[in-house]
C-alpha cells in the first residue's frame, strides 16, 4: 500500500498519533499534503522548536521553543476544525514525563474527536515504553523508480538536455537507495563537474551511496574485487553459483525463476568463507553490503527491530545486490541464555521473517564457524537455497590455494615453486594458514636479500600450529556434523572420503 493511501486509512480509522522515522523531512511533508488534501483539505500544521507552527497565519510561531506548549495548543482549536499536526524532531522530547502524560491526553481526546492527528517526524526512532500503545509506528518508503526518473527528468529539462531510454534507466537504478535530496545533490556535483548529465555519472552516485550507506552505521558497501578463480578448490559450490549467474536478469523472470535467496556457508575458520562472498558480488556483478548485526542492537526499546527494518529497507532499495552476514553464529548463538529481555529473539524474528518471505533481489550470503549454535528455525528449508559446508582442504585443493597466492604474489615466476611438495608437506592448514606461511616465507627471503624459495616456505609452515591442532575437538565434531550428511559439501573431493586426492595438474 502507497504511504499515502495508508495515511489516509490510518486517518479515517481514527488513530491518534502516528511516528514515521524518516531523514526525509522535506519529502515526507510534501506527501502529508497531499494526503491532507484528498482527506477533504484537511489543514496541516507543521511545528518545530525553531520557529514554531507554521501553516496558519492566525498561529504562526505559537509555541516556539516550548515542546509542551505545542501539544496544549492542539487543545485549544475547535474540534470542528480537523488538521493534522507535524511535530519535527519530537524524539528528543519524549524523555520529559510532562510531555509523555500531555501527548497521552492529547491523544485520548483526538481520538474522541476522530477528526485530528498528530504526525512525530524525526530522523530516528526513539519511541519509550509509555507510548508503545499510542503511538504507530509509519514507515516512509525511499524514493521509487519513478520518483527518480522524474526528478532526472526535470533535471535534464532544466538544462535542455536529454539522455536515452537505456542510459537513463541505468542512472535510475544506480540512484535507488538514496533519498531524493541526495540524487538532487549528486547530480547537481556531476553537472557541475562537466556541464552536463551523463551515463557515466554513475561513478558519482555509487560513491554518494558509499557515503549513505556509511552514515547509516549499519551496513558497509564494500567495492569487491575478488574472482572466483580466487576461490583455491570449493568446486561444489563453484558450480553451484556458476548455474545462478544470470538468476537476476529479465530471462530468469520470464522463465519464471524467483530471485535466489541466498547462500548458508558453515565451517571451519580460514577457509573462504568471506572471500568467496566478496567473489559472488564480483562475478554476478553486483553491489555487496556488509552487515555487522552487532550494530542492530541497541538500549532503547524498539530501537533494535527499527535498525533491523531499516537495513532490511536500504538493501531492498539497493536491489539487487548482496548482502554479507559475516559470522551469524556470533549474534544469534545461543539466544536462550541472553538476558536482552528477548530483544536479539525479536531482531532474528524479523530478520527471518524477512528472509523467508521476501521477492525482491537480494541475496544473503551468511557465514557461520559454530553451527551447533544457530538456533534450527535459521537453518530450515526457505531461509537459504542451500548450506554449504566449508571444511579444510584437501591436498588437490592446497595445491590449487599455493598456485593462486603465488600467481598473485609472483606473476612472472610462480612456476618454479614445488606446488606438489608443498601442497603435500602442509596437511591440515586452512587457506588463510597458507597465506601467511608465505607471508613468513618472504620474510625470510628479504631478510636475507633474495627472493624466497620452497625450502623458505616449507621452513615457515614448519613452525606454524594449524587450528586444526589448537582446536581439534571442536573442530573434528564440525567435520563430523557435516560427514552425517547435515549440509553440502563445497569441496568436489571432500576430506572424509578422498584425504590424498591426484594433485591438480
Amino acid at each position: 500500500m502507497a504511504f499515502e493511501d495508508e495515511l489516509g486509512l490510518l486517518l479515517r480509522a481514527c488513530y491518534p498519533v502516528l511516528y514515521i522515522p524518516t531523514l526525509e523531512e522535506e519529502r515526507v511533508e510534501q506527501a502529508i499534503g497531499r494526503s491532507a488534501q484528498t482527506l477533504g483539505n484537511r489543514a496541516v500544521y507543521c511545528w518545530d522548536f525553531v520557529d514554531g507552527y507554521q501553516g496558519s497565519p492566525n498561529h504562526l510561531g505559537t509555541a516556539k521553543r516550548n515542546p509542551l506548549g505545542a501539544l496544549e495548543f492542539l487543545n485549544q482549536l475547535p474540534p470542528q476544525a480537523p488538521g493534522i499536526f507535524v511535530l519535527r524532531d519530537f524524539h528528543r522530547f519524549l524523555e520529559d514525563v510532562a510531555i509523555v502524560r500531555q501527548l497521552r491526553n492529547t491523544a485520548r481526546r483526538l481520538k474522541a474527536q476522530a477528526k485530528n492527528l498528530i504526525l512525530l517526524v524525526s530522523p530516528q526512532f526513539n519511541l519509550p515504553p509509555d507510548l508503545a500503545e499510542v503511538a504507530v509506528l509509519l514507515e516512509f518508503p525511499p524514493p521509487s523508480p519513478g520518483e527518480i526518473r522524474r526528478e532526472l527528468q526535470h533535471l535534464m529539462a532544466a538544462l535542455g538536455q536529454s539522455m536515452g531510454s537505456g542510459d537513463l534507466d541505468a542512472l535510475v537504478r544506480s540512484c535507488q537507495g538514496l533519498s531524493l535530496e541526495r540524487v538532487q545533490r549528486v547530480i547537481a556535483r556531476a553537472i557541475a563537474d562537466h556541464g552536463t548529465l551523463q551515463p557515466d555519472d554513475v561513478d558519482w552516485v555509487l560513491e554518494e551511496k558509499r557515503q549513505t550507506i556509511r552514515q547509516t552505521q549499519v551496513l558497509d558497501f564494500y567495492a569487491a574485487t575478488e574472482r572466483i578463480t580466487d576461490i583455491g578448490g570449493l568446486d561444489n559450490l563453484k558450480d553451484w553459483l556458476l548455474r545462478r549467474g544470470g538468476a537476476f536478469s529479465d530471462q530468469a523472470r520470464q522463465y519464471g525463476l524467483p530471485y535466489p535467496k541466498g547462500l548458508l556457508l558453515v565451517g571451519i575458520q580460514g577457509t573462504g568463507k568471506s572471500l568467496t562472498a566478496k567473489a559472488i558480488a564480483h562475478h554476478w556483478h553486483l553491489p555487496l553490503l556488509r552487515l555487522d548485526v552487532g550494530r542492530l542492537f541497541a538500549e532503547l526499546v524498539g530501537q533494535s527491530e527499527a535498525r533491523t527494518r531499516q537495513m532490511i529497507q536500504l538493501a531492498e532499495t539497493l536491489a539487487p545486490c548482496v548482502l554479507w552476514i559475516d559470522e551469524i553464529d556470533k549474534a544469534f548463538g545461543g539466544l536462550d541464555s541472553r538476558g536482552d529481555s528477548g530483544t536479539a529473539n525479536r531482531v532474528l524474528g524479523t530478520f527471518l521473517t524477512w528472509q523467508a518471505e521476501k521477492t525482491s533481489a537480494v541475496f544473503v550470503v551468511a557465514t557461520a564457524n559454530n553451527i551447533q549454535s544457530l538456533p534450527p528455525e535459521l537453518l530450515r528449508k526457505g531461509r537459504f537455497d542451500e548450506i554449504f559446508f566449508v571444511g579444510l582442504p584437501n591436498q588437490r585443493e592446497r595445491q590449487a590455494i599455493f598456485a593462486v597466492h603465488l600467481g598473485r604474489l609472483r606473476p612472472q615466476g610462480w612456476e618454479r615453486y614445488d606446488l606438489e611438495r608443498l601442497a603435500y608437506e602442509t596437511p591440515d592448514f586452512s587457506g588463510a594458514e597458507i597465506e601467511q606461511t608465505l607471508i613468513e616465507a618472504m620474510h625470510l627471503g628479504f631478510s636475507q636479500n633474495r627472493d624466497f624459495t620452497t625450502d623458505d616456505i616449507l621452513e615457515a609452515a614448519s613452525q606454524i600450529v594449524p587450528l586444526a591442532k589448537t582446536a581439534q575437538e571442536q573442530i573434528e565434531a564440525l567435520q563430523a556434523w557435516a560427514a552425517a550428511g547435515k549440509a553440502r559439501l563445497a569441496s568436489r573431493h571432500d576430506r572424509f572420503s578422498d584425504p590424498f586426492p591426484d594433485p591438480l595438474r
